[in-house]
């Protein structure tokens, strides 16, 4: 394994494509990279270098590359989750050994270097019996949080801010991460699953797609939790359609720029998880050429009014002076780009970084003006639901 400080050294990735893969979660390595969503997706084994965010295109370009497939995914990719704040270092990982499968049920095999890593990880046993959940922001310091945000938004120096809270699970014994991830995988079945150095989830949000000149996004904002009546009453709220149009004006402005077309449609989908509805607006468009690569993009849209707020600096100076810790990777750019430029990113959003026993989860809440601290502490208990139904099963 090597980290790149210097120019990377010599490496050769061969693409071959195999008979189809029964489970790709089952194949993953160890500490391997998890992407999966709808049965496609990839996993991956080993370490072939570890590059900062800003090499990761150059080191590609620089891999001896035998691929006759072609397709996104296929050939040399980088892979990994980054920090929220953007001046924070940030790495990815060109895995040593790609496993994939494309929706068509196309599969495809990739190893870099002449150390291939061993695929499949072995079921670990342990369940924990016990649990502690402790809130790192209880009831009273989120209310402080929300008036000071809305202070902030009367005195007209933010018109939105993106408030986060975390919860932090210890367990008697480290919890399986295969058992994890199948759990977020059987209950929210329409999300990414993603696993990176110790950040698992299952995130609904992708932040940007690319394939070939084709890029789309689909950006989330406008939330309450799951019940009856949940759709019409999010459909009859102004306040969530003017906070979800702040998010869908704050990407057609990043992504307007480098397309040639794109489409934006005039209003909001609603999309149904297990705890929470969501606003919802797809985004489609043609890039010029030359064509940023799917990191490029990713790293030009974060954070978006979704994660942060608007205008997006004065929204961060504020939410890191009301947020007690740091958000480390929570709602940063998680996914993989290839040598083309392709690639899939999502949002890092309900998940938990995991450490032997303990998890540190977060969940947040956008504020706007007429947002009500109470409503804004239930939206956030419905998003931390689902992964503490995937830690504490008695």
């Amino acid at each position: 394994m090597t980290t790149l400080a210097a120019p990377l050294p010599r490496l050769a990735a061969v693409t071959r494509p195999i008979d189809d893969v029964v489970d790709l979660l089952e194949a993953r390595g160890t500490d391997g990279f998890v992407w999966l969503r709808d049965g496609a997706g990839l996993v991956t084994a080993g370490v072939a270098a570890r590059v900062p965010v800003e090499a990761v295109e150059a080191a590609l370009a620089s891999i001896e590359t035998d691929d006759p497939l072609g397709w996104s995914g296929t050939g040399p990719i980088a892979v990994g989750a980054l920090p929220f704040d953007r001046a924070a270092h940030g790495e990815l990982v060109i895995p040593s050994v790609v496993l994939g499968r494309l929706a068509d049920g196309r599969c495809w095999v990739t190893e870099v270097g002449d150390r291939p890593a061993r695929l499949h990880v072995s079921e670990d046993p342990t369940t924990p019996s016990s649990w502690t959940v402790t809130a790192r922001t209880n009831a009273a310091a989120w209310h402080a949080m929300v008036d000071a945000a809305l202070g902030a938004i009367d005195r007209g120096e933010v018109t939105k801010v993106v408030l986060a809270r975390e919860v932090v699970v210890e367990t008697d014994v480290a919890p399986s991460v295969t058992g994890v991830l199948a759990h977020l995988r059987a209950h929210q079945p329409d999300c990414f699953l993603y696993q990176a150095d110790g950040l698992v989830g299952a995130t609904p949000e992708l932040l940007v797609r690319r394939a070939g000149a084709r890029v789309e996004s689909c950006p989330f904002a406008g939330t309450v939790p799951a019940g009856d009546g949940a759709a019409a009453r999010l459909r009859a709220s102004a306040k969530d359609a003017w906070e979800h149009r702040l998010v869908v004006d704050d990407v057609v402005r990043a992504l307007d720029p480098v397309c040639e077309t794109l489409a934006v449609p005039a209003e909001p989908s609603l999309t149904s998880l297990a705890s929470v509805v969501h606003l919802a607006t797809p985004v489609d468009g043609m890039l010029r050429e030359p064509a940023p690569s799917a990191l490029t993009l990713a790293r030009a849209l974060h954070p978006t009014a979704a994660v942060a707020g608007t205008p997006r600096d004065r929204a961060l100076r504020l939410l890191t002076d009301l947020e007690p810790v740091p958000r480390g990777r929570y709602a940063g750019p998680v996914g993989w780009v290839d040598a083309r430029g392709d690639g899939e990113w999502a949002v890092a959003l309900r998940g938990a970084q995991l450490d032997g026993c303990r998890a540190v989860l977060h969940a947040g809440a956008g504020i706007v003006r007429g947002s009500q601290p109470d409503a804004e502490w239930a939206e956030t208990q419905a998003k931390l639901e689902p992964m503490l139904g995937a830690l504490i099963r008695p």
